[in-house]
């Protein structure tokens, strides 16, 4: 299984109204750099199926460069998934899903 499958596989398992981080994903996968999960999804051809809006940075921030039509989409796919935010941050508290 290649690495961006894997990460793949890891985000598949994100239970809706919940997030995870990059690195969380990085350190279930077994790779050292959470950036290439940050590219993996950027290159996601099945946002349908591998839900890349629920992955958000270490503090509960929103990807800029969200592939599936920036910050304000993730954060309009979240909040229709329950997500709450602080001062547009994710509440992580609430919110964090670990594997």
């Amino acid at each position: 299984m290649s690495t961006f499958q894997a990460i793949y596989n890891a985000v598949i398992k994100i239970p809706k109204g919940k997030v995870t981080t990059y690195e969380t994903i990085a350190r279930y996968v077994g790779i050292q750099n959470p950036k290439v999960v940050g590219y993996a999804l950027h290159s996601n051809k099945t946002p349908d199926t591998v839900p890349c809006h629920r992955v958000v940075n270490i503090s509960g921030g929103l990807a800029k460069g969200y592939a599936f039509g920036g910050p304000d989409i993730q954060k309009q796919l979240l909040e229709q998934e329950g997500v709450s935010f602080e001062d547009d941050k994710v509440n992580l508290p609430k919110h964090f899903f670990s594997y």
